[in-house]
Order: C-alpha cells, then structure tokens, then sequence
C-alpha cells in the first residue's frame, strides 16, 4: 500500500500525521509513506527526524476574510496541486493509493489533487469544531474520521486521536518515581504540571509564577512548562530543603511522558492533542480555552469536563487569586483528585492510530477492488 499524508503547519496536524505514519508502517513494513507538507512548516523538521519521506508544496492559505490575499489564491493554489499530483506520483512505484488529510494549508491541495487523480481520500479532523480545509476534503470522501463525537462533517467516525507510543502506551504510576526523579521532585508531595504548550501561554505562565509561591509553601509542587524563550522566575519562593514541595521551571521537555508520569493534576490550554493526551493517560486537569479563533479549545475539553475528568476556567479567570485559592484546594485534595483521574481515564483514547489505520486500509481496498472490477469487465 502506497499512502500520502497531508497535514502541516503547527504540532496539532504533525503529531497524528506522525502517529498515523508509524501505525502503517507497524502493520506493514512494506507500506510506502511519503508526508506532504511546507517548507515553513514543523514538518519540515520532525517528518525527516522521524524516518519519514517529506514532499514540499507552497503555501496555499484559504482566506478567512476579503484581502489582497483571495486575488493571489487561484495562482497560489494551482502550483500547489501540481506539487501534490507530482507527490502522488512519488509515493511508490504506482503511485499513492490513498490520501490522508490532517487539515491545514496542505491539505486542501491534496484533496484536490486527489479528486484529479481518482485516488481515494481520508480526512480525520483532531478538534471538535472542523477546519476549512477538513469541511472541503468531507464533501469529496465518505471515509471521515473525528476525534470528538458530534464533530459536525457528514458521515463521521470516530476514532479518536493518533497519538505517540510513549503517551498512549504510558503507565503513570509505574513511571511515576523515575519522573519525579528526573525532574529533581520530591516523591511524595503532589505535584502540578503547568504547560501551554510548545509556544507556552502567557496567561498561564503570569498567573502560576505570582502564585508559585503560595503553591509550594502550601506544599505543592511545581512542575512548570513555561515554552520556548519564555522562562520566568517567579518572586518569593522558598529556599530549597525548607519543605519538601518545590518549584521546577523549564521552557520545555523532551519527555512530556515523565511530565505526565510525575504530575497529579494538569494546568493547561485544550488544544486537541493535549485534552486527548491527558485523557490517554488519566491525567485530571484545568484546562483554560484559548480565548481566540473559533471556540474549538473550549468545546475541544467539554467531553471530558462532562465525564468529570477535568474543569475550565476561562482565560480571563485564570490570575494568581485562582491559582492560589480554588487551583491549590483542588491540588491538595487526593480523594477529588482519584476521582477526576479515573474519569479522565474512561473519557481517553489509546488506540486512535490503529482505528484510522483501519480506516486507511479499507479506503485503499475498495480502491483495488474496483480497479479489479475495472480491470475484468475490460476482458470479457
């Protein structure tokens, strides 16, 4: 099977790109995979470090609003499906089976592409409120994968989100001692993981490093993920050894599995891939909804905020006083704590690449099968 993936830009269409990549290859070390994306892009970066094969096409951005953008777009948007038919091509010796599309600038040109070609297409759309690219690619297929329920394309699966081995496959308790260990914590104070991401987030990196100090003199850890260029130093904290909570600020980890192994409860954004790898691994949180784009943070979160297994706070809500009043309370109560991990346990998905996988390889067979048919009626 020859497959192509589309998907690029930011880690939320990478990361199941990748996962997606390797489940293939998993199942079938003959399968050829070939990633299409930008030059600009992350994948540019993580699909060759990977092991994977990376096809670049220019940037082709659907425009939101009227601008001088909508009159470049026809021009912009041709030479970017004459890169994907050439990546088509590309992926084996008879060209790509399938199309996979993660949304994005690079998908569109795939899907369409795709449709030139008559090669069969699967979306699989990560938030809850689909993208432009994803609403386009669903009026071409009937193979639509969603990670949440009621994400509303036609003719949705659900399958959850393709996720990395390290996360999906976690044990967090048996990790739990080399995690904290890593990280310099101490083994037996609870233990509250603040990430926003990557690129970090600014609300939360303000309203946790006024409180810092409040959490660890109150016997909270600390285990803050600030992002890239973005340390902070927060103001009146305790010098280390008068307790045993302390306060661990980096701007990122490699081993966001130890981060979750070594954490009790979470401070987050509910980016797609952070609400679904906290529900893989059972990881109770407050997530805080970035208070910009479409709203597909907040209703990205609301599952498992139903199911019991996490709280938002919005952006606005969240300062210091929060922190250091209701935040602390939740982090100090173990029983709640319990409660919340096992609900955001039951709302999680581990298997979301093997489930798109089988939805890649059914799309690939009928494909074959009506080449098939094609081929017999010919003869007679």
């Amino acid at each position: 099977m020859s497959v192509l993936l589309a998907g690029g830009g930011t880690a939320g269409h990478v990361s199941p790109l990748l996962a997606l990549a390797d489940a293939l290859c998993r199942r079938d070390e003959r399968t050829a995979v070939l990633a299409l994306g930008t030059a600009e892009g992350l994948e540019s970066r993580l699909v060759p470090a990977r092991g994977h094969r990376l096809a670049l096409v220019p940037r082709a951005p659907l425009p939101r609003r009227p601008s001088g953008d909508v009159l470049r777009l026809p021009g912009r948007l041709r030479s970017a499906v004459r890169a994907a038919e050439e990546a088509l091509d590309a992926v084996g010796p008879d060209g790509a089976d399938v199309v996979v599309g993660f949304g994005g600038y690079v998908a569109t040109p795939a899907y369409l592409a795709a449709r030139r070609r008559g090669v069969p297409v699967v979306v699989h759309e990560q938030n809850a409120r689909p993208g432009l690219a994803n609403r386009l690619g669903a009026r071409l297929t009937r193979h639509v994968a969603v990670t949440f329920d009621g994400t509303p394309l036609p003719g949705a699966v659900t399958t959850g989100m393709p996720l990395r081995p390290e996360v999906a496959h976690l044990d967090r308790a048996a990790l739990r001692e080399e995690a904290r260990t890593r990280f310099g914590l101490d083994q037996q104070a609870p233990v509250l993981l603040v990430t926003g991401g990557s690129l970090g987030a600014q609300r939360l990196n303000t309203a946790v490093s006024a409180a810092a100090a409040d959490l660890v003199a109150a016997g909270v850890q600390v285990l803050h993920l600030t992002g890239a260029g973005k340390a902070v130093a927060p103001a009146g904290l305790p010098p280390e050894g008068a307790g045993r909570a302390v306060y661990r600020g980096l701007e990122f980890t490699d081993r966001m599995d130890l981060a979750y192994a070594a954490a009790d409860l979470a401070l987050c954004r509910s980016g797609a891939g952070t609400v679904c790898e906290l529900t893989a691994v059972g990881l109770p949180a407050v997530y805080v909804p970035l208070p910009i784009g479409n709203g597909e943070q907040r209703l990205n979160a609301l599952p498992v905020v139903a199911a019991g297994g996490g709280l938002v706070v919005e952006d606005a809500a969240l300062t210091a006083t929060w922190v250091g009043g209701p935040l602390l309370d939740l982090a100090l109560d173990p029983g709640r704590l319990a409660a919340m991990a096992a609900a955001s346990a039951a709302a999680g998905v581990r298997d979301g690449d093997e489930r798109l996988a089988d939805l890649v390889e059914r799309a690939a067979q009928e494909r074959g099968a009506q080449e098939r048919g094609a081929q017999e009626r010919g003869a007679r």
